[in-house]
């Protein structure tokens, strides 16, 4: 079940964020993210913020935010993080397709990602199974801890039908 995320869910949605932060594979949080800074983007700076919950354990949330103010204020960004014990069942396709259900509902006319890593490949290609298109790549941008400098993508998608 995919609901709107109260604060009482940070003290599960933080170990899913920890970890992977800590990782540094595919998101440009710093490695060693405080626990106040994480809560601040995640829970208190977007729009909304949801859990994916099964059985009262969260497995997975995303945030959804305006991407840009002003002229860019028709265009949202969303993050998605799912735990690691929890990957490869759908949960981040059920996220990914309620945020589009919910950007829509707020009136947002597009959705864009700023900054995917081009080694989150897994991701790349769900985004794309889901609509989104790759419509930059920013050489070098991305520093992943084991393969060096690669790159990071713009992906978007157009939501007004």
């Amino acid at each position: 079940m995919i609901r709107t995320a109260n604060p009482e869910d940070w003290s599960q949605i933080w170990p899913i964020f920890k970890a992977i932060a800590q990782a540094g594979e595919t998101y440009a949080y710093p490695r060693d993210i405080t626990e106040e800074a994480a809560l601040q983007v995640w829970m208190q700076q977007p729009r909304r913020t949801f859990v994916y919950e099964k059985e009262a354990q969260i497995l997975g949330t995303y945030y959804l935010k305006t991407n840009q103010q002003g002229p860019g204020s028709h265009v949202c960004n969303c993050g998605y993080m799912v735990a690691e014990f929890a990957r490869g069942q759908g949960i981040a396709s059920a996220l990914c397709e309620h945020s589009i259900q919910q950007a829509r509902s707020l009136g947002y006319l597009a959705m864009q990602y700023n900054f995917v890593a081009s080694t989150n490949e897994e991701a790349v290609r769900l985004w794309q199974k889901m609509g989104f298109s790759i419509v930059g790549r920013l050489p070098k941008a991305f520093r992943h801890p084991h393969k060096g400098l690669v790159d990071a993508l713009v992906m978007y998608q157009w939501l007004d039908r």
